[in-house]
């Protein structure tokens, strides 16, 4: 007799689990709702990383004189110690 129950139980399990797990599944869905609230801003009101970085990088410049420059002839080296160094005398 067990077998046989069984037997049915496996051949209708896709009509019993495809409802509870729907059902689960809206329940989920609206109790994140309300625990998050108001949905996240759309995509097209975001701006992307490249323009914030952009708009960052214009806030730092904003109060400096760029026509201030250290001049190339009072630098000493062009390239970083650490990658021209071993093969160079030292300057004095």
């Amino acid at each position: 007799m067990w077998s046989v129950l069984w037997a049915a139980v496996r051949s209708k399990a896709p009509y019993v689990t495809f409802p509870v797990a729907f059902v689960v599944g809206l329940v989920g869905y609206h109790l994140e709702w309300l625990l998050r609230g108001d949905p996240p801003p759309a995509a097209e009101d975001e701006k992307s990383i490249s323009e914030q970085r952009e708009e960052r990088k214009l806030q730092e410049i904003a109060g400096k004189d760029l026509t201030k420059v250290v001049s190339l002839k009072d630098k000493l080296e062009f390239a970083p110690r650490a990658v021209l160094n071993r093969n160079r005398p030292e300057k004095s």
